[in-house]
């Protein structure tokens, strides 16, 4: 990977490092002539992030080992290898940047004699700027370069001093781009934790499995790291979680054994449902977060209420953290705050109630403590961490004596501002979101401490290794497809409650709008608590007994001003249940509960007619711009026919996004050449060099935007998928798709210098790093073009990418190809025919053919339209079957399995003359349903048959596989399904085949010669000619 620098961002960094020093208002540099940051080789055994790393990363986004930089007062000096020095260079040369700082660049080589010069002329330069030299004193370094540097600098005799502290000062306000690092680290945090944690956690308190902390801190860690297990997490989708990695191990602690450092380690004991603590970390593109909570099941009242204290404090504490505060002050508030509330609990509060982080997950020299005379600055960000240490619960009535003892610890990134703190990581913290009720037998407990010491025995507990982890996988899956199931069935019988056909219209879903994330967003003016009109919030806010009330546009039903006299009344009637609307509201305005208690109307009067009127004209001009947005949503979701392509002329500055020399699928009618795709104002336009051939994909048509990169492919592509069929040439199609070859086909290796230049490389070495290098282009380019795509739909169109290492071979049409989900799909794009299904639109999957002995299954999609066929996916391997349903299940779509296949037309044609008494019938519970007891009645079967009932029951089996591949579709009839169907009387019977054997007599009287020739069809008997008798030859 090429390294790129920020030459903005070095001198601006630079700058203030050097301004920060030169003014030093507390003698943090002590009095430093110049400062030196030398990096060698971090000493392994130095745990933690140290400041010398940090300084690189901060100022140049990478770490340069084997590097000296010498900070003057008006210059920076760096003594690096020739490489490094290169790369350095580069931002001095760069143009466009006001102030520059001046560099000077040592350049080292192999020539130990040259390079001890070069060590000499900096040590020279150190000692002419002063006698006080700058260090780092607490970070140790290694290497030959810097027992070098150490012995070059010793021999000029100058006095070194700490200014970590100083270093530390010009690092801490963080600029916009630390800012957005910092909040995705803290996104990503508090994914894991209520994706992840709570969710395992709970699974094991409620199966009572055993399982140790350090195991469960590396399931949490692995979280992160695992290319599948990130799926499940919905990170989002901006996120590059290639340079997400953990700041430190997860931290997991129970059993009465806790500590409260960030230096913790998870230990080996099994995780205790009572007191749980969890500290998480995520580092991204170098900047740390923090997130810690308490998590309690069957927690006492004591717990409660000291937890709930707890909170208090939090709270305090954050009201203090502002600009301008002292840092050792605001722990003497929070003392002063616990002895005034709870003194008892003052000795098990925490030495240390926080610390700045950023790129350093701790740095001291901004610590939470009484020692800290730091001031807090806007911009700067805090792990703010206050906790209980061991509080003493040996009042407690539980018998186990790991409730005896319990900590309490509290912890969240935060930014400092001129006002109001903001929270970077987001959790619930109130006790009713991270405390839990559930049974438990207290005869069971046993102290692990003092358990009696087992004899060995040679009877193993379980049959298969890890049987118990796979059953509790099992049964966690087998628990959320139950409660899928559930769902499923309840959403059937609400769907057609009003016994509609399939094609029945679903009622709105209720949407929740959100005005202001946080208190802290209101605009500044509601103190005034006047009536406003906040058009970017599309809100109104209303004053309420001495409060600022903000009310979305959309819950808003009229407004209605009288003028009486020299007095305005403005009322505002707001949308409740049971009020009578029109069919377009009614259908538009669903409520979540309607037994909640609603605000009706409101009314306000005011002498300021003027005012009034303006307010009265501002709230209508809103709600008809969010009306008409709202209507203009909904009409653009049910369009067929494209509007007309807008063409854009190229951006500010001419610019216009092209991806150039592509293919187009399908294909244009003619000959197979490229062209140029282009994105304009409310669409694409593919077109080819002949003018007449092109073709206009409108924003407001694509339902998925995929793009796959040449991973393990020949082409590197871009798919779409649209909501409506457009023609290309005299076909209909939902698929269209652009994509570049990787292959160089317009390279000719032939006679050229290229090819004389790669003489002697058999092994094509130089031709795989080529190809390599090609991909990583083509895969660049293309994503790009994808997310400038997605940003110009203006967020109607969202990036999409294949998992591939979540895919599986299956028959989808003719021949097996690669199946492969993405987060809102499961797609075969790389060649045609296309398979594309929307997750969200599958109403469940059934796996049929799943019998043990066969070497493959086959999978059934059904449609929440149970207008659209069944989707098959034949001849899927064995070994897939696991992985299948573990990520079925991750997607929350319910899946059943059966034996045999099934006659799906019938099936659907059932479900669509009446859904809603197929659902009130139990809906799709027959498929478990004759799964399971087709399980039981081979449970039944004895292990011990003999050979020839064995013999009889393969051939049996043959058949039926043998009938059921015949299938066209991919699934056949079975025997069940025949009898099933409703059964003939006997005469009937006996009518049908007399007629039959007549027939059968007859045409075994045909001659030979009217045999050959092509018979002819009959509507009846009568018109069938008989066959004469002959009594001799002619």
């Amino acid at each position: 990977m090429a390294v790129e620098l920020s030459a903005k961002q070095f001198h601006s960094r630079a700058r203030t490092l050097l301004n920060t020093w030169k003014t030093d208002s507390d003698n943090s540099f002590a009095g430093a002539d110049c400062v030196v940051v030398a990096y060698g080789l971090a000493d392994e055994n130095e745990a933690g992030y140290q400041k010398t790393s940090a300084v690189q990363l901060w100022l140049l986004g990478y770490e340069f080992t084997d590097t000296i930089l010498v900070f003057l007062k008006d210059r920076i000096a760096v003594l690096t290898s020739q490489k490094k020095a290169n790369m350095l260079q580069a931002l001095e040369q760069a143009t466009g940047i006001d102030q520059k700082i001046p560099l000077m660049l040592f350049r080292r080589g192999k020539d130990d004699a040259a390079n001890k010069v070069l060590f000499e002329d900096v040590a020279k330069l150190v000692k002419e700027a002063g006698g006080k030299v700058g260090v780092i004193a607490k970070d140790k370094q290694k290497g030959k370069f810097i027992d070098e540097w150490k012995a070059v600098l010793a021999a000029q005799s100058v006095e070194e001093v700490d200014v970590a502290s100083g270093i530390a000062s010009s690092m801490a306000v963080k600029d916009s781009e630390d800012l957005k690092n910092l909040q995705m680290a803290g996104n990503l945090t508090s994914a894991v934790i209520k994706n992840f944690f709570v969710k395992e956690f709970l699974a094991i308190v409620d199966t009572g499995k055993k399982v140790t902390h350090e195991a469960l801190s590396m399931q949490t860690e692995d979280v992160l790291l695992n290319e599948k297990k990130r799926l499940k997490m919905r990170f989002p989708k901006e996120a590059e979680l290639d340079l997400a990695e953990w700041c430190y191990t997860p931290i997991i602690q129970s059993g009465g054994k806790y500590d409260l450092k960030p230096s913790a380690q998870s230990d080996t004991t099994s995780l205790h449902d009572g007191t749980i603590l969890c500290s998480l970390g995520v580092r991204y593109k170098n900047y740390c977060s923090n997130l810690s909570r308490t998590f309690f099941i069957n927690p006492e009242k004591g717990k409660e209420k000291n937890y709930i204290f707890l909170c208090e404090l939090q709270t305090h504490i954050l009201s203090l953290l502002k600009d301008g505060a002292v840092c050792r002050d605001i722990y003497g508030q929070a003392v002063k705050f616990i002895e005034s509330k709870r003194p008892e609990l003052l000795p098990n509060f925490v030495k240390t109630a926080g610390f700045a982080i950023g790129i350093e997950f701790k740095d001291s020299t901004f610590a939470l403590s009484p020692k800290s005379s730091k001031v807090l600055l806007d911009g700067m960000t805090v792990n703010l961490s206050v906790g209980f240490h061991n509080i003493d619960n040996s009042d407690s009535q539980s018998k186990d004596p790991r409730n005896k003892t319990y900590s309490l610890l509290l912890a969240d990134t935060i930014r400092i501002t001129k006002d109001a703190p903001v929270f970077l990581t987001e959790f619930d913290r109130d006790f009713k979101d991270i405390s839990w009720e559930m049974n438990e037998d207290e005869d069971e407990i046993v102290a692990e401490t003092k358990s009696a010491p087992k004899l060995p025995t040679a009877v193993l507990k379980s049959k298969l290794r890890n049987e118990d982890e796979e059953m509790t996988n099992e049964q966690r899956r087998a628990l959320h497809q139950k409660e899928l199931a559930d769902q499923r069935q309840a959403d059937g019988l609400q769907r057609f409650a009003e016994g509609g056909g399939a094609k029945s219209l679903e009622k709105a879903q209720f949407r929740k709008f959100e005005c202001y994330r946080k208190e802290t967003l209101l605009p500044r003016s509601v103190d005034q608590l006047r009536i406003m009109v906040d058009k970017r919030s599309e809100a109104i806010i209303l004053p309420i007994y001495g409060m600022a009330v903000p009310f979305h546009i959309s819950t808003l039903k009229t407004i209605v001003k009288n003028d009486e006299g020299s007095t305005t009344y403005l009322r505002f009637n707001f949308a409740t249940p049971g009020q009578s609307m029109g069919k377009k509201e009614a259908s538009t305005t669903p409520f979540e509960d309607i037994n909640s208690t609603f605000v009706k109307a409101m009314t306000f009067k005011s002498s300021d007619m003027a005012r009034f009127a303006e307010i009265f004209r501002e709230v209508n001009e809103l709600k008809k711009d969010v009306s008409k947005r709202e209507a203009d949503r909904k009409e653009k979701a049910g369009l067929v026919e494209q509007d007309k392509l807008i063409e854009s002329r190229g951006q500010a500055g001419g610019r216009r996004m092209i991806l150039r020399d592509v293919f187009a699928r399908p294909a244009l009618e003619g000959k197979r050449i490229s062209g140029d795709l282009e994105v304009h104002t409310n669409g694409l336009r593919y077109q080819t060099h002949m003018r007449d051939q092109k073709i206009d994909v409108l924003f407001s048509n694509i339902k998925h935007l995929v793009f796959q990169p040449c991973e393990g492919e020949l082409i590197v592509l871009i798919h779409i998928h649209l909501k409506n069929e457009i023609m290309i040439g005299r076909k209909k199609t939902k698929d269209v798709q652009f994509y570049r070859e990787v292959t160089d086909a317009n390279f000719d290796e032939t006679g050229n210098r290229k090819r004389r230049q790669n003489y002697g490389d058999e092994d094509e070495f130089a031709a795989e790093q080529a190809e390599r290098q090609r991909r990583a282009q083509l895969d660049k380019e293309f994503k790009q073009f994808a997310e400038k795509i997605a940003d110009a739909s203006q967020n109607q169109v969202e990036v999409d990418a294949p998992f591939r290492d979540l895919g599986f071979q299956g028959v989808p049409f003719r021949q097996p190809v690669l199946m492969v989900p993405t987060t809102d799909c499961l797609v075969h794009l790389v060649e045609p025919p296309f398979f594309v299904v929307t997750i969200s639109e599958i109403e469940l999957v059934h796996l049929e053919r799943v019998r043990f002995g066969l070497k493959s299954f086959d999978m059934v999609v059904v449609f929440k339209d149970f207008s659209r066929p069944v989707q098959h996916i034949n001849t899927i391997h064995t070994d897939q079957l696991e992985n299948l349903k573990e990520w079925l299940d991750s997607v929350d779509v319910p899946f059943t399995e059966g034996p045999t296949n099934l006659s799906w037309p019938q099936i659907m044609k059932t479900v669509n003359e009446s859904p809603f008494d197929f659902f009130n019938e139990g809906g799709w519970s027959f498929l478990k349903t004759d799964a399971d007891d087709d399980d039981d009645e081979e449970d039944e079967e004895s292990a011990y048959e003999d050979s020839d009932a064995e013999s009889a029951d393969e051939s049996e089996s043959d058949s039926e596989e043998y009938n059921s591949d015949d299938d066209a579709s991919g699934s056949g009839y079975s025997d069940d399904d025949s009898e099933e169907e409703e059964g003939e009387d006997w005469d009937e019977l006996e009518r049908k085949a007399a007629k039959s054997d007549k027939r059968k007599d007859e045409r075994d009287d045909i001659s030979p010669v009217q045999k050959k020739g092509k018979r002819r069809d009959y509507d009846s008997d009568e018109e069938r000619p008989k066959k004469k008798k002959f009594s001799g030859g002619r």
